[in-house]
C-alpha cells in the first residue's frame, strides 16, 4: 500500500528544528500483523547561534534561510505499530545507511530485516532511522542525509588504503567519492605507507603515485598487508556535523512534538561499531539536548565502540571510511586528568554534557580491548595511563561479551577467511537482548539493571598484553606481540588532545584455555569446547601477518580425543577429557544458562535457544546426531 503524507508545523511549532517530514510510503510488516513501516524524508532547520549547535563545525559557513536557519533534509525510515505499543521509541543509528536494530530480531537470511523472530515488536517498540552520513552512495540504497558546503573554506581529506593482493590501483567507494580533490597534483597530496598502524607513516615520493578522481595508482604497485593513507586538500566540504543535528533532532520530535508520525514518550539510542563510536561522539559534544535544552535521549546503548569516537564533526571529515585512530581523550564518562596534556575532561562530565545525562550502555566485545585502531575498550573503565581502575557514573553500565568478537562469525565457522584462524561465531545477540530489557526497565520503572561485567585490576582480570597467560597452543601465534593503538585528535583539547601519544592496551586475563575470565561468560566460554579470543593475525596469503585482521577473533576448537590432543601437542584438554558424556556437558550449559538468566544477562525466554545452539555445537565437533528433541 502506497500513501503520501506531508506533515508540516504551524506557528506555534516555529522553532521546531524539524520543519516537516514526508511519508512517502506505507506498508504493513507482512511477517508481523499490527505494524507498519513508513519511508520518506525529514526536513530539518538549525538555528546556527544556538549554543547547542555552535559546536557544529563550519555551520557558520553554511547558507541561511529567511529566518537565519540552516537547512537539509535527509531520509527517514520507521517500524511502528498502529496502535497501542509501549510507549517507546528506539533511534536506530544507521551504520553506512543500514539499519542496526535489527540484530535485537536475531534477522535470519532471506527474512524481513525489521522483523525476524519479531523480539522488537512482540514488546511494542517502535523503531525509527534517520540518515546522517551524507558520504554515502546515492545508488546504494542506504540512508543518507543531504548537508550544505561550508562556503569559502578548504579542508584536508585523510583515508586508509589496506589491500589484500597487490594490485596497480586502488578504488575507493567510501568518503573519497564524496570529496573532489580541489588540486590532485597539489603539495597538500600525500600518500604514505607503513607496516603497521602504530608505525610512523614514511612519505612515498610524489612522482611515484597518481590521483584521478576516486582511484589513486601506485608504480609498482600496492603491497599486501601494508597499510597506505591518502590525504589531499579538498574545497567547499560538506558540513558533515549535521549529522549529529540530524539524530538529535528527529529524536527530539518523536519525543515532544504533538503530530509526530512516531510518537514516544521515551526514546533510547542504539548504535552498533561506527554507529556506536558516533553515539559516543554525540554525547560527548552535548547532543542529548535539544536546541530547547531538552533530554534527548533516556537511554543508549553505544554497542561494540570501544573508548573511541567517530572522525565527523571536523572540515574534511571521514565518518564512513576512517582515519587510522579513532579513540581519542576523553575515554570514560567521568571527569579525569589527561597525563599528557593536562585537561580534565569526560565524555558526559564536561560543560556541554553534563545536564543531559542518559542511562547508558557500553557494550563491547573482546575485539574493542584487542583492535589496534585505538578503540582501547579498557580505557572505558579505567584511569587515562591504565594504571588503575575507574569508577562508572551511577547512570553508566560497562559490559564485555568475553571472547567474543566485533560482530558474531556464521556458524558453523567455515575454513579459509583474511584470519589464521577460524573466525569466532560466539553469539552474544541473546545477552544484547537481554541488557535492552534491562535497559528498558531502568528508564521506565527505576529498576536498576544488571551490574557491570568487565575486567578490573582490582580482581586481576585486566592485564597489560606481556602478562597474558595465553597456552601455547600450536599453529596458533602469540597475541603478546599485538602493537597498541595511539590516539586520535580532539582539537576541544589543548594539544590537539595529545594526538598520538601510544595508548595503554589492556585486556581480559585468560584461562589454561585461552578463554577470558572476565565479563559475561557465555555458554561457549564457561563451557568450552575451543577456544574464542578477540584477535585474529592476517594470513600470509594477504600479508601483514603481523598485523590483526579489522574486527575478527578466533576459534580454536578443542581435540575430540586424547588420541588427537597428545598428537598435536594441544596443551588444552581434548573434549573427551573434560565431559564424560554429553549429558554432563549439556548440564553444565544448562547450569551456566541457568545462572545468566538469574542474573539478567539473558532471557528466560531464550535459554532453549542458547541450550539447543550449544548441542549443535557438540554434535559439529564430536560427529554425533541427535535427533529426540528432549536431548535439547
Amino acid at each position: 500500500m502506497f500513501a503520501v503524507a506531508v506533515f508540516m508545523f504551524g506557528a506555534a511549532a516555529a522553532r521546531a528544528e524539524v520543519t516537516r517530514v514526508e511519508i512517502l510510503k506505507r506498508s504493513d510488516v507482512a511477517a508481523y500483523a499490527g505494524y507498519e513501516k513508513l519511508e520518506g524524508r525529514v526536513y530539518f532547520a538549525v538555528d546556527p547561534a544556538n549554543r547547542r549547535n555552535t559546536v557544529i563545525v563550519d555551520l557558520d559557513r553554511a547558507p541561511r534561510n529567511a529566518q537565519g536557519r540552516v537547512e537539509f533534509s535527509a531520509d527517514f525510515y520507521a517500524v511502528r505499530p498502529k496502535t497501542g505499543g509501549n510507549g517507546v521509541a528506539i533511534v536506530d543509528v544507521v551504520n553506512r545507511g543500514n539499519r542496526v536494530t535489527r540484530v535485537f530480531n536475531r534477522v535470519a537470511a532471506g527474512s524481513d530485516p525489521d522483523v525476524g523472530d519479531g523480539f522488537l515488536l512482540r514488546r511494542g517498540f517502535t523503531v525509527i532511522a534517520v540518515g546522517w552520513e551524507f558520504d554515502l552512495p546515492a545508488a546504494g540504497g542506504g540512508l543518507r542525509i543531504q548537508v550544505p558546503a561550508a562556503q569559502g573554506v578548504t579542508g584536508i581529506v585523510r583515508t586508509l588504503i589496506d589491500v589484500d593482493k597487490r594490485a596497480p590501483t586502488y578504488r575507493f567507494t567510501e568518503d573519497v567519492p564524496a570529496y573532489p580533490p580541489a588540486d590532485p597534483d597539489g603539495p597538500d597530496s600525500v600518500l604514505t605507507v607503513r607496516d603497521r598502524l602504530s608505525d610512523a607513516p614514511q612519505t612515498i615520493p610524489r612522482g611515484q603515485w597518481r590521483l584521478s578522481g576516486d582511484t589513486v595508482s601506485l608504480d609498482g604497485g600496492f603491497e599486501p598487508g601494508r597499510v597506505y593513507e591518502l590525504s589531499y586538500r579538498v574545497a567547499n566540504p560538506p558540513i558533515a556535523g549535521l549529522g549529529l543535528a540530524a539524530v538529535r533532532d528527529t529524536a527530539s520530535w518523536a519525543k515532544h512534538a504533538a503530530d509526530a508520525v512516531t510518537p514516544a514518550k521515551y526514546v533510547y539510542a542504539h548504535g552498533q561499531s561506527q554507529t556506536g563510536r558516533f553515539l559516543r561522539e554525540f554525547l560527548y559534544l552535548g547532543f542529548n539536548a535539544d536546541e530547547r535544552e531538552r533530554l534527548v535521549f533516556d537511554g543508549v546503548i553505544a554497542q561494540i565502540a570501544g573508548a573511541a569516537r567517530i572522525d565527523i564533526n571536523r572540515r574534511g571529515s571521514t565518518p564512513t571510511a576512517g582515519n587510522a585512530m579513532v579513540g581519542a581523550f576523553p575515554y570514560s564518562d567521568r571527569a579525569q586528568r589527561d597525563p599528557v596534556t593536562g585537561a580534565t575532561d569526560g565524555l558526559l562530565e564536561n560543560d556541554r554534557a553534563r545536564r543531559h545525562q542518559p542511562k547508558l550502555f557500553l557494550t563491547n566485545s573482546s575485539v574493542e580491548y584487542w583492535i589496534d585502531t585505538g578503540r582501547a575498550a579498557a580505557l572505558v573503565h579505567t584511569s587515562p595511563d591504565g594504571a588503575r581502575d575507574a569508577a562508572l557514573g551511577d547512570n553508566v553500565r560497562a559490559y564485555l561479551f568475553s571472547g567474543a568478537q566485533h560482530t558474531p562469525g556464521p556458524f558453523p565457522p567455515p575454513a579459509g577467511g583474511r584470519g589464521q584462524q577460524r573466525a569466532n561465531p560466539l553469539d552474544y545477540t541473546l545477552s544484547l537482548r537481554a541488557l535492552l530489557v534491562g535497559l528498558d526497565r531502568w528508564v521506565r520503572e527505576g529498576v536498576a539493571p544488571p551490574p557491570s561485567r568487565h575486567p578490573r585490576f582490582a580482581d586481576r582480570t585486566l592485564v597489560r598484553t606481556q602478562d597474558l597467560a595465553f597456552p601455547a597452543i600450536p599453529g596458533v601465534p602469540s597475541p603478546r606481540t599485538v602493537a597498541p593503538g595511539r590516539r586520535a585528535p580532539n582539537p576541544l583539547l589543548p594539544s590537539n588532545g595529545g594526538e598520538g601519544a601510544v595508548q595503554p592496551l589492556l585486556v581480559s586475563q585468560v584461562d589454561a584455555d585461552g578463554n577470558e575470565v572476565a565479563g559475561i561468560r557465555l555458554p561457549e566460554v564457561a563451557v568450552p569446547l575451543a577456544t574464542y579470543t578477540g584477535w585474529n593475525f592476517r594470513n600470509p596469503e594477504i600479508g601483514g601477518t603481523s598485523r590483526l585482521v579489522g574486527n575478527t577473533g578466533s576459534y580454536v576448537p578443542f581435540a575430540r580425543t586424547q588420541a588427537e590432543r597428545q598428537a598435536r601437542k594441544d596443551p588444552r584438554p581434548s573434549i573427551e577429557e573434560r565431559y564424560p558424556s554429553r549429558g554432563d556437558y549439556l548440564a553444565k550449559v544448562r547450569q551456566t544458562i541457568d545462572a545468566l538468566v538469574r542474573d539478567r544477562y539473558m532471557l528466560a525466554e531464550d535459554a532453549d535457544t542458547a541450550l539447543t545452539r550449544a548441542l549443535d555445537h557438540w554434535e559439529l565437533l564430536t560427529g554425533t546426531t541427535t535427533t529426540s528433541a528432549s536431548a535439547r
